[in-house]
């Protein structure tokens, strides 16, 4: 009678049946399928950018304001230099408003709030804030500091619109890398003496700034593709102007105003927005993922 070989019973015991194999295949399969049916549309959508919008693309485009001749084909349209650089202004204000906010709600969160009754409601209205569509912001700041006041659109409501959508993106992505700082640099500072407030200066926030500089990048992604705040708070121009106190052009509006014309011209001008627009936060979500990794925290 012959002796099994040692360990035949264990790899008897995790073999794999044939029918096990053949529903992992289907899994796979079914997951492949779906991944590739949910990829048809952002291909599509790149294709007609691409298709539409490379054409527009030239020095003049960039470099020159729109223009309101538009009814006269021997007359140029313009490009969209005020947009661009509207867009660079009203974006990099409210991130200068809601970052530091932002980033101070976070660090309040986890190293003094912790899961008190206050941390827990706060980080509730946060969550309620991140799904509230981005009118409702605009329709706030239009109310509270256009009619409130009886004051006209200005390029830095526009930011204080933004920046309040900004805002639960940047404390819930704050928060979350934070809480991967491993206690034992806490633990390890305070036993030196260090006081709290230079540990949480001098240690934390170094450590968790790449991190945080990943989800400030998606924040700012996500609010420079937002047209409805704008449409209610920064108004539109057709020139370039670098006082938001002011009507101030974004490349969102100047998409919405255009695609809307009677005018060929000016439609292909939307379609080169459109895809300088994607480009722009296609950048800013590499840089992001470029951050994130090396931002990993073992």
């Amino acid at each position: 009678m012959s002796t099994p070989a040692p360990g035949a019973d264990r790899l008897a015991r995790f073999a794999v049946s044939p029918a096990r194999r053949r529903r992992d295949r289907i899994a796979r399969g079914a997951i492949l399928a779906a991944t590739l049916i949910a990829l048809v549309p952002l291909a599509l959508i790149v294709y007609y950018l691409l298709k539409n919008g490379l054409s527009s693309w030239s020095w003049d485009f960039f470099t020159t304001d729109p223009s309101g001749n538009t009814f006269f084909k021997n007359v140029s349209i313009g490009g969209i230099k005020s947009a661009i650089l509207g867009t660079l202004e009203i974006v990099a204000l409210a991130a200068a408003i809601s970052v530091p906010v932002g980033v101070g709600v976070a660090v309040w969160l986890v190293e003094f709030g912790k899961n008190s009754w206050f941390a827990n409601t706060v980080r509730f209205f946060v969550d309620v804030l991140t799904g509230v569509p981005s009118i409702v912001f605009g329709l706030f700041i239009y109310i509270v500091l256009i009619i409130g006041t009886g004051s006209t659109y200005a390029g830095y409501k526009g930011s204080l619109a933004l920046a309040l959508l900004m805002l639960p993106v940047v404390i819930r992505s704050a928060e979350v890398i934070l809480l991967l700082i491993p206690n034992a640099l806490r633990e390890s500072a305070l036993a030196l003496g260090a006081p709290r407030w230079k540990v949480i200066w001098r240690i934390v926030l170094p450590t968790a700034l790449p991190g945080m500089l990943t989800g400030v990048l998606l924040a700012v992604a996500r609010a420079a593709g937002e047209t409805a705040p704008l449409l209610f708070t920064a108004g539109e121009t057709l020139k370039t102007n670098t006082d938001l106190r002011q009507f101030t052009n974004a490349l969102p509006v100047q998409i919405y105003y255009d695609v809307t014309s009677p005018t060929t011209a000016v439609v292909d001008r939307a379609w080169g927005a459109a895809l300088t627009l994607v480009t722009m936060i296609l950048l800013l979500n590499v840089i992001a993922r470029v951050i994130s990794r090396r931002s990993r925290i073992a």
